[in-house]
Protein backbone atom coordinates (compact mmCIF):
# COMPACT_ATOMS: atom_id res chain seq x y z
CA UNK A 1 0.00 0.00 0.00
CA UNK A 2 1.05 3.41 -0.95
CA UNK A 3 0.80 6.50 1.43
CA UNK A 4 1.82 10.14 -0.13
CA UNK A 5 2.09 13.48 1.59
CA UNK A 6 2.68 16.35 -0.26
CA UNK A 7 6.41 17.04 -0.59
CA UNK A 8 7.30 14.11 1.96
CA UNK A 9 7.52 11.42 -0.46
CA UNK A 10 5.75 8.15 0.10
CA UNK A 11 5.82 4.48 2.03
CA UNK A 12 6.27 1.50 -0.42
CA UNK A 13 5.21 -1.27 2.35
CA UNK A 14 8.18 -0.42 4.90
CA UNK A 15 10.50 1.67 2.32
CA UNK A 16 10.03 4.89 2.17
CA UNK A 17 10.71 6.61 -1.47
CA UNK A 18 11.89 10.49 -1.49
CA UNK A 19 11.50 12.00 -5.12
CA UNK A 20 14.59 14.42 -5.93
CA UNK A 21 15.13 16.57 -9.18
CA UNK A 22 18.87 17.34 -9.41
CA UNK A 23 19.75 20.94 -9.80
CA UNK A 24 22.37 23.11 -11.37
CA UNK A 25 23.11 24.12 -7.82
CA UNK A 26 23.71 20.31 -7.09
CA UNK A 27 26.17 19.78 -9.89
CA UNK A 28 29.57 20.44 -10.59
CA UNK A 29 31.49 22.44 -13.49
CA UNK A 30 30.91 19.14 -15.83
CA UNK A 31 26.66 18.92 -14.74
CA UNK A 32 27.53 15.59 -12.48
CA UNK A 33 26.30 15.61 -9.17
CA UNK A 34 28.79 16.99 -6.77
CA UNK A 35 29.48 13.48 -4.82
CA UNK A 36 28.52 15.41 -0.75
CA UNK A 37 25.27 16.40 -2.24
CA UNK A 38 23.85 12.81 -2.01
CA UNK A 39 24.67 12.44 1.90
CA UNK A 40 21.89 15.52 1.51
CA UNK A 41 19.64 13.64 -0.52
CA UNK A 42 19.65 10.52 2.43
CA UNK A 43 19.60 12.96 4.88
CA UNK A 44 15.85 14.35 3.18
CA UNK A 45 14.67 10.79 2.76
CA UNK A 46 15.29 10.20 6.19
CA UNK A 47 14.23 13.22 7.81
CA UNK A 48 10.57 12.68 5.65
CA UNK A 49 10.76 8.66 6.62
CA UNK A 50 10.49 10.12 10.00
CA UNK A 51 7.94 13.17 9.78
CA UNK A 52 5.92 10.30 7.70
CA UNK A 53 5.78 7.70 10.35
CA UNK A 54 4.89 10.16 13.11
CA UNK A 55 8.57 11.04 14.58
CA UNK A 56 9.18 14.71 14.93
CA UNK A 57 12.34 16.29 15.11
CA UNK A 58 10.38 19.41 16.81
CA UNK A 59 8.73 17.26 19.31
CA UNK A 60 11.98 15.79 20.48
CA UNK A 61 13.73 18.62 21.11
CA UNK A 62 10.65 20.31 23.45
CA UNK A 63 10.96 17.44 25.72
CA UNK A 64 11.47 17.65 29.67
CA UNK A 65 15.26 16.57 28.27
CA UNK A 66 15.83 17.91 24.76
CA UNK A 67 16.83 15.35 22.48
CA UNK A 68 18.28 15.15 18.68
CA UNK A 69 19.15 12.34 16.29
CA UNK A 70 22.81 12.85 15.47
CA UNK A 71 24.60 10.36 12.70
CA UNK A 72 27.48 8.16 14.62
CA UNK A 73 28.36 6.55 10.71
CA UNK A 74 27.66 6.70 7.67
CA UNK A 75 29.20 5.15 4.55
CA UNK A 76 28.26 5.39 0.76
CA UNK A 77 29.16 3.48 -2.20
CA UNK A 78 28.98 5.17 -5.43
CA UNK A 79 28.26 3.38 -8.65
CA UNK A 80 26.96 5.81 -11.05
CA UNK A 81 27.22 9.63 -11.28
CA UNK A 82 23.41 11.76 -11.22
CA UNK A 83 22.91 14.80 -13.65
CA UNK A 84 21.62 18.25 -14.04
CA UNK A 85 17.51 17.40 -14.70
CA UNK A 86 17.71 13.84 -13.67
CA UNK A 87 14.76 12.25 -11.45
CA UNK A 88 16.06 10.64 -8.34
CA UNK A 89 14.51 8.42 -5.87
CA UNK A 90 15.64 7.84 -2.20
CA UNK A 91 14.52 4.61 -0.91
CA UNK A 92 15.05 4.46 2.55
CA UNK A 93 14.49 1.88 5.27
CA UNK A 94 15.27 1.23 8.54
CA UNK A 95 16.46 -2.00 9.82
CA UNK A 96 16.99 -1.70 13.81
CA UNK A 97 16.34 -0.19 16.80
CA UNK A 98 18.62 -1.06 19.81
CA UNK A 99 19.13 1.38 22.67
CA UNK A 100 20.50 4.96 21.82
CA UNK A 101 20.76 3.75 18.11
CA UNK A 102 19.10 2.88 14.49
CA UNK A 103 20.55 1.49 11.77
CA UNK A 104 19.52 2.00 8.49
CA UNK A 105 19.79 1.66 4.61
CA UNK A 106 19.45 3.77 1.86
CA UNK A 107 19.97 3.43 -1.59
CA UNK A 108 19.75 6.40 -4.27
CA UNK A 109 17.82 5.21 -7.48
CA UNK A 110 17.31 6.78 -10.93
CA UNK A 111 15.43 4.77 -12.82
CA UNK A 112 15.90 1.46 -12.41
CA UNK A 113 19.74 2.05 -11.80
CA UNK A 114 21.69 2.14 -8.26
CA UNK A 115 23.93 5.05 -8.16
CA UNK A 116 25.03 5.56 -4.78
CA UNK A 117 23.91 3.24 -1.32
CA UNK A 118 24.32 4.01 1.87
CA UNK A 119 24.30 2.35 5.59
CA UNK A 120 23.82 4.78 8.33
CA UNK A 121 23.44 4.40 12.29
CA UNK A 122 21.93 7.24 14.10
CA UNK A 123 21.61 7.95 17.53
CA UNK A 124 19.82 9.83 19.89
CA UNK A 125 21.70 12.31 21.68
CA UNK A 126 20.74 15.43 24.59
CA UNK A 127 21.74 18.77 23.24
CA UNK A 128 25.15 18.34 25.79
CA UNK A 129 26.30 15.03 23.41
CA UNK A 130 25.31 12.39 26.19
CA UNK A 131 23.74 8.99 24.26
CA UNK A 132 20.24 8.01 25.60
CA UNK A 133 18.13 5.90 24.96
CA UNK A 134 15.76 5.47 22.06
CA UNK A 135 12.18 7.19 23.24
CA UNK A 136 9.55 4.38 24.18
CA UNK A 137 6.67 6.49 21.66
CA UNK A 138 9.30 6.54 19.04
CA UNK A 139 10.18 2.92 19.12
CA UNK A 140 6.34 2.28 19.05
CA UNK A 141 6.14 4.59 16.07
CA UNK A 142 9.18 3.22 14.13
CA UNK A 143 8.49 -0.25 14.91
CA UNK A 144 5.58 -1.33 12.33
CA UNK A 145 8.26 0.08 9.75
CA UNK A 146 11.08 -1.82 10.19
CA UNK A 147 12.34 -4.27 7.80
CA UNK A 148 15.45 -7.03 7.85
Amino acid sequence: MVHQAEHAGWFDGKMHILPVRVYYEDTDLSGIVYHANYLRYCERGRSDFLRLAGVRHLVMLQGEEPLVWTLRRVTLDYHRPAKIDDLLHVHTRYTELAGARMNGAQKVMRGGELLVEAHIEACVITMSGRPRRIPKEIVEKMTPFLSG
